[in-house]
């Protein structure tokens, strides 16, 4: 038998971006995965007052947040709470806004990293798992190798471990159960999970899938799977498709010129002129998604039918060893980069497609290190736990409400297409699903933690246990924060009271999230939902869609209407206060407000032109300014229709306790 070689992290120097460190014997916590949900666990639970050490293994902290992915996948505000918000006001900040949910990548990273210094968080940079070390239920240590493959093996002791890693690997290497792939619709009673034909980012009737049209024995196009259609909702072990969230720019002055890549393939886009043949556009919009971002730069993300998802190529991944991800990796960028080449350079291509591609490029200030390109796969979705609780759509409908919710989601139920294939002789997308109507739901806590008769001492905030097609609306950023914050505090307070992760209070565990939001001790602002407003009078409608939770009041009608929102304060002090403005239709060109400070009562009036709701998000917090409020119920602000010459809303309004930001 080969001997292998351990080094206990005590003993052992680590170089770590270019700096050499010690590591401690042994830490509190181990947090595997520098991604937005790895960065934020590790905060907070440094902020608990535990050890901690990051380990990431590339060496760039934030995972897709700081990856790509800058227009931020919502749903509703209402379920981003905590230090997951307190991302997005600290990115506000950086752009002079209260909050900003659409951003640059380098911008997220320095947000990032400022979490890890301010909370004196160790990260080691270049480490991947090898394997866990376990005693019956209770993982004592974890080993970890090279990223790079070369020689040397650390192990790491913690008394708690976190996998926030996008692909579930501590988790099953701890011998938890997990699955991948599509369940059945009949296992858990679901509609649209499996097997799904659908309309949405899918080719026209027409487009003909053979190299040769109409000619079967010449072969199918790059990119055709040989798979036959399996009946609607029936399960398979197929993954949805995988992509980049891409960042370019059309500043000249920061901009790279798109190459020809080196592996550059024509055919594997011969289907993308097909599919431009049966339905053509002079837009490039139609192709990529070109979402904006500040400072002249983008997130693209898939769009239509041929686009930058690389539908059935990342089967192998979520099981695959490192040098198979490694390869499902290259090819991914090899495909991606040779389509944004191919659209601003093939003379097949529709020439103003073509010279809208050509005003784009690579951005110099954004992943130097990388080339300028994202280091961070689009991981859609992996492994997912199979723990006590198993979230599906059921939850996200609120059919099933749990009582251990330790966050909400509340986005679309959402599938990218899973493979591509041959339907009566035309090309067809399967498994694209996007089910809206989703209202905040919670997420249980049993479905962030393992049963107990597999692992004890081990949370798993990302690859949760949820359906297929609950994950879809689970799976977004701000939600993995906020689940990762509330799993940290789960993991310090099993340790305080030297129990198991599963026996932690879930009562205390919710109200420390409710009464220390921030992880620092600091007084947590006010919100005053539209349910908890008092209607002084007039016709208010309650609705579901649209705004800031759950419901918001509308008012249609020129009868004097209004409603007032009182806030508990607990202690005395200045606040500023925010009005939840929404996308109305018909919205009315003003709104008066009514502040009363508990003492004098000021109005204000909003006009809708001055407001700007941008990115995937139903409204913007407009700032009122600053109050001194006394404690108690003796303040308010009250929503009235004076002067409105459209419709109004009463949505919500939030006291936000005014303090130095580090």
């Amino acid at each position: 038998m080969k001997k292998v070689l351990f080094v206990w992290a005590t003993l052992l120097s680590v170089a770590v971006k270019g700096q050499t460190v010690k590591l401690p014997a042994s830490v509190d916590i181990c947090v595997y995965g520098g991604t937005s949900a790895g960065v934020i666990a590790a905060y907070t639970a440094a902020m608990q007052k535990k050890t901690v050490l990051l380990i990431e293994p590339g060496q760039r902290l934030g995972g897709l947040s700081s990856g790509g992915l800058g227009f931020t996948d919502i749903g509703n505000k209402y379920v981003v709470t905590g230090l997951a918000r307190d991302f997005y006001r600290r990115i506000g900040r950086h752009y002079g806004k209260f909050e900003q949910w659409i951003f640059e990548p380098g911008v997220a990273e320095t947000v990032f990293l400022d979490y890890i210094k301010r909370a004196g968080v160790q990260v080691i940079y270049s480490k991947r798992l090898n394997q866990v070390n376990k005693t019956g239920t209770t993982i004592r240590s974890v080993s970890l190798e090279n990223s790079d493959g070369s020689a040397g093996l650390i192990q790491v002791k913690a008394k708690q471990y976190i996998d926030c890693s996008y692909e579930g690997d501590l988790m099953a290497k701890a011998g938890v159960s997990y699955t991948t792939g599509r369940e059945p619709n009949s296992r858990y009673n679901e509609t649209v999970n499996g097997v799904q034909l659908k309309d949405k980012h899918q080719f026209p009737d027409g487009v003909d899938p053979y190299i040769i049209p109409g000619k079967p024995e010449s072969g199918l196009l790059w990119g055709i799977s040989k798979g036959v259609l399996q009946e609607t909702g029936s399960g398979d072990d197929k993954i949805q498709a995988y992509n980049f969230r891409i960042c370019l720019t059309n500043i000249p002055g920061n901009r790279l010129t798109i190459e020809r890549p080196a592996n550059y393939d024509s055919t594997r886009y011969e289907l993308l002129l097909r599919y431009l043949s049966v339905k053509p556009t002079g837009d490039l919009g139609q192709i990529l998604k070109m979402d904006r971002m500040p400072n002249g730069k983008t997130d693209i993300n898939n769009q239509g039918p041929f686009s930058t998802d690389m539908i059935g190529m990342n089967y192998d991944y979520p099981n695959g060893d490192y040098a198979t991800r490694e390869r499902i990796f290259k090819e991914h960028v090899d495909y991606t980069k040779g389509l944004l080449y191919f659209i601003g350079h093939d003379a097949r291509m529709p020439s103003p497609v073509k010279e809208q591609m050509l005003r784009w490029g690579y951005p110099k200030d954004e992943y130097p290190a990388t080339g300028h390109w994202t280091p961070q796969l689009y991981v859609r979705e992996a492994r997912r736990m199979k723990g006590d609780y198993i979230m599906t759509q059921a939850n996200c409908q609120r059919k099933e409400v749990v009582a251990d919710g330790v966050g909400m989601a509340a986005y679309t139920m959402d599938s990218h297409n899973a493979q591509r294939i041959v339907v009566n002789g035309m090309v067809k997308n399967e498994g694209d699903v996007q089910l809206k109507g989703v209202q905040p739901y919670p997420v249980a806590y049993r479905s962030i933690t393992p049963k107990s008769d597999e692992c004890t001492n081990l949370l798993v905030p990302v690859c949760l246990s949820a359906s297929h097609i609950a994950y879809g609306s689970i799976r977004m950023e701000p939600v993995f924060m906020v689940l990762a914050q509330s799993a940290a505090t789960a993991a310090s307070m099993a340790i305080d009271a030297k129990t198991s992760i599963q026996a932690v209070n879930i009562q205390s565990l919710q109200q420390r999230l409710k009464n220390d939001p921030l992880a620092d001790g600091s007084i947590a602002e006010i919100l005053v939902d539209d349910i908890n407003a008092v209607v002084i009078g007039g016709q208010w409608d309650k609705e579901t869609a649209g705004g800031y939770g759950p419901t918001l009041l509308v008012n249609k009608e020129a009868t004097k209407a209004a409603a007032q929102f009182i806030p508990e304060v607990t202690k005395a002090g200045s606040y500023t206060i925010y009005f939840y403005y929404p996308r109305l239709s018909k919205a009315s060109e003003q709104i008066t407000l009514q502040i009363f400070d508990g003492a004098n009562k000021i109005t204000k009036q909003l006009l809708s032109k001055d407001i700007q709701v941008t990115g995937q998000t139903s409204g913007e917090w407009v700032s009122l300014g600053p109050y001194q409020l006394p404690a108690g119920k003796k303040a308010y602000v009250e929503v009235t229709n004076d002067g409105a010459n459209g419709t109004i809303a009463a949505d919500a309004v939030l006291f936000v306790p005014v303090r130095s930001i580090p």
